[in-house]
């Protein structure tokens, strides 16, 4: 393995984060700290525990998933997407470093960028509510296996796009919309059984519920179940790019 180019790769990508870092780190952190204001007060008032769990505390996995999901997305999106956007796209590719290690420097990069923001908003979180994590390396497992699947299904999305537009999209248009339905501000056993049966359609739910599970001991669904779907879409997400590199998919054309 050509460990210097990956490197090289991954320092590229920090480097950038910490020239952005209000948009990286500190916009997110200051949106969650909003979420905690504006639910806490807002709603918290008026459903005070859920399941023997203080409102306040019961939305922060699902807060902290909210960012990481958007987060990972458009950090490995741009990564990939601005060398195509300015042509620089083939000066990798004709350098002496496999598809296998391209991947590795830019969703790696991305990842680690999302999972230090994790961990900041989760210790933002204890400014505004008591949390107690049951399962701490259950809780890093979830954060971190969230932080690469999403990067590398952000990765697919940034060869994907062809302008910047299409970045935003389904980030946009889908991943938020399913956060916000997947029972990050609720229980699904608060909602009437039809939506329950639809909800369990939405991926998102066993990613926010084993990633609550690992907090409180409380799921919507088996926390296997969950490991098992995010297990799935990090396979997916490898074998699809492994498709993009063999083909040459929105890269070699």
């Amino acid at each position: 393995m050509n460990i210097e180019a990956v490197k090289a790769i991954y320092r590229f990508e920090m480097a950038r984060a910490r020239r952005t870092v209000f948009q990286s780190i500190v916009s997110p952190v200051i949106s969650t700290a909003l979420y905690f204001i504006v639910f806490g007060s807002a709603i918290g008032s008026r459903i005070t525990e859920i399941e023997g769990i203080s409102y306040g505390s019961f939305i922060v996995p699902g807060l902290i998933m909210l960012m990481v999901l958007t987060q990972s997305i458009a950090n490995a999106s741009f990564g990939i997407y601005f060398p195509k956007f300015t042509g620089t796209i083939y000066e990798i590719l004709s350098a002496p470093i496999s598809s296998f290690e391209i991947v590795l420097g830019y969703v790696g990069a991305a990842a680690t960028k999302s999972l230090i923001l994790g961990l900041i908003i989760l210790a933002t979180a204890h400014l505004f509510v008591p949390l107690e994590i049951q399962h701490p390396f259950w809780m890093l497992a979830f954060l971190v296996l969230t932080c690469i699947t999403f990067s590398l299904f952000g990765f697919i999305i940034g060869v994907w796009a062809d302008g910047f537009e299409k970045l935003q999209i389904i980030p946009l248009l889908v991943i938020t919309p399913l956060v916000f339905l997947g029972g990050t501000f609720y229980s699904i056993s608060m909602l009437p059984p039809f939506w329950q049966t639809v909800s369990f359609f939405n991926p998102v739910v066993y990613l926010v519920s084993g990633f609550r599970w690992s907090f409180f001991e409380m799921a919507d669904v088996n926390v296997w179940l969950s490991l098992g779907m995010i297990g799935f879409f990090l396979a997916l997400c490898m074998a699809t790019i492994w498709w993009i590199f063999h083909t040459g998919y929105e890269i070699k054309d």
